[in-house]
């Protein structure tokens, strides 16, 4: 008895499930018919369950038998347009009996983007979009009307890159305008745009940005080729691309370029590079991405070249000490106190008098907390996240020392790495890798443990490649044009080629001739 109710109740949650249209967010190959009534019913069953649907049925004033309607999505459209340039123009129109498509598209519907189609797929994937379908009685065919509505955040300053000199703009979650800042700044017919849609159920929008004859051709095939390869549901942010498509998907270093910079983006490309816009993320991807980008910034493009080479040099000598310091420290004071002048080792071993921890575990402790900090002071808003900082730099950081849980010198050591990390948060993930790395290798060999870890970083960085560009190409050569851009910044005239791998089409960027500066 019991097991024939459980059979009849597995019956009808099976047919209840069947019962559910297959793939009715995934239309087959279907095309409109002649029935108007027909391609609703066809609509509304693709979107079912949908109330934001919307149909408006409606006809001409002195043409009764002209049945129209218009088909969109509430909240994705704009109410002025629709109604002023679609509904109200047919209404009162005087229309011919024998009402055509061509009629309606010359005559009658006043918009900038208005494409005929039959094909559903492509219907309802403008309609999701923000458009408007138009469906006439007696054709097979409807008119997709540019009606997109919604809002979209001002444009403003990146939070993340903010200058004290240069441009105070950046890109926001709708393609086209960032798009049109790009073409703001490129004034050329040069510069190429090709859209792509990748994700099953998103259909996200991308656009592939590069200046032809200055792009290399075989860095744009692969970029497109692994684009096409992308299976996936969604794409919600540019992220999940930059994730997908990337060099060496094992290494903390990142081989994709981010920004939310137009100017950025329009440097870039000017150089050579080509630019991944996506649809609802400000983060537009550039590739390739060198080592030598880690240290730069916008500013350092507008400022004086010799003190942007100081501070380009700054960030690149901070980072370095990041990685290293903490496992020099701990090597110098575990294994190797005879490098220490008498009176700082002595000095050290009186403030680690009743510290229960060794060296390195206090170390790593420490650093662990200052990270923890960073994080939550980094979500948390603005006031509270200033709070905590305050709160854990002072009152955690005296509090440990005063109850012997770590050293001075330990917590000194970790400021000083903290501060040089906030120095260049593009690559904070793989300084924070091969920080703890180092400072194992130090905690088991000492110096030498440190000088090994270098060794092999240096040769994971020589090892990558990014589009099939070397990652540390400009930093390792000084050969022609190549280092101008790298360490330093060179001045502004004497610049005169483009990266030679990345611009292989086109090195010349200015005539030598007309910019130079007579140096005598």
């Amino acid at each position: 008895m019991g097991d024939n109710m459980l059979e009849k109740k597995k019956k009808t949650k099976t047919e209840d499930i069947e019962t559910i249209p297959k793939n009715c967010n995934n239309p087959s190959n279907k095309s409109l018919v002649k029935s108007m009534e027909d391609n609703i019913s066809l609509i509304k069953n693709i979107f079912k369950n949908d109330e934001t649907l919307i149909v408006r049925r409606f006809h001409n004033k002195r043409l009764a038998d002209a049945k129209c309607c218009v088909i969109y999505l509430d909240g994705m459209v704009n109410s002025k347009i629709l109604n002023e340039n679609i509904i109200q123009p047919i209404l009162r129109n005087d229309l011919t009996e024998d009402i055509s498509w061509d009629e309606l598209l010359y005559k009658v519907i006043v918009s900038n983007n208005v494409q005929m189609e039959n094909d559903i797929n492509s219907i309802v994937s403008r309609i999701a979009y923000g458009d408007t379908l138009l469906l006439l009685e007696k054709y097979d065919k409807g008119l997709v009307i540019s009606s997109k509505g919604w809002q979209t955040r001002a444009i403003t300053e990146p939070e993340s890159e903010r200058v004290i000199r240069g441009p105070r703009e950046g890109f926001t979650e709708s393609i086209m305008m960032n798009i049109s800042l790009i073409r703001r700044k490129i004034r050329t017919p040069d510069l190429k745009i090709k859209f792509k849609e990748i994700g099953e159920r998103t259909h996200t929008k991308t656009c592939i940005c590069y200046i032809e004859g200055i792009a290399a051709s075989n860095i744009l095939r692969e970029l497109e080729k692994r684009l096409d390869e992308i299976d996936i549901d969604g794409i919600l942010d540019s992220g999940y691309i930059q994730e997908l498509i990337r060099d060496a998907p094992f290494s903390p270093f990142e081989t994709i370029g981010s920004t939310e910079r137009p100017d950025v983006v329009a440097g870039k490309l000017l150089e050579g590079r080509i630019a991944l816009i996506v649809d609802g993320s400000p983060v537009v991807l550039t590739v390739p991405f060198i080592g030598a980008e880690m240290s730069q910034s916008s500013e350092d493009y507008y400022n004086n070249y010799i003190f942007s080479s100081v501070n380009r040099l700054l960030r690149s000598i901070a980072v370095l000490t990041a990685v290293t310091v903490p496992a020099i420290f701990v090597s110098m004071v575990t294994f190797h106190q005879e490098i220490l002048p008498t009176p700082l080792l002595l000095s050290i071993s009186a403030s680690r008098q009743g510290v229960p921890f060794p060296t390195v575990l206090s170390m790593l402790l420490m650093l662990l907390v200052f990270d923890l900090l960073r994080e939550a002071g980094t979500r948390m808003p603005a006031p509270i996240g200033q709070a905590i900082n305050i709160v854990g730099t002072l009152v955690l950081g005296q509090t440990a020392v005063e109850a012997k849980l770590v050293s001075a010198p330990v917590v000194i050591v970790t400021a000083l790495t903290g501060i040089l990390i906030l120095m260049n948060t593009k690559i904070i993930g793989a300084v924070i890798v091969f920080r703890n790395i180092m400072l194992l290798a130090a905690a088991i060999l000492g110096i030498y443990g440190v000088i090994f870890a270098f060794i092999l970083l240096f040769l994971h960085l020589m090892s990558i490649r990014s589009f099939g560009v070397p990652y540390m190409i400009n930093i390792t050569t000084a050969r022609y044009h190549n280092g101008q851009d790298a360490w330093i910044r060179a001045p502004w005239w004497s610049m005169t080629l483009r990266p030679k791998i990345i611009a292989a089409r086109n090195l010349v960027r200015q005539s030598g001739s007309k910019n130079r500066r007579n140096l005598g």
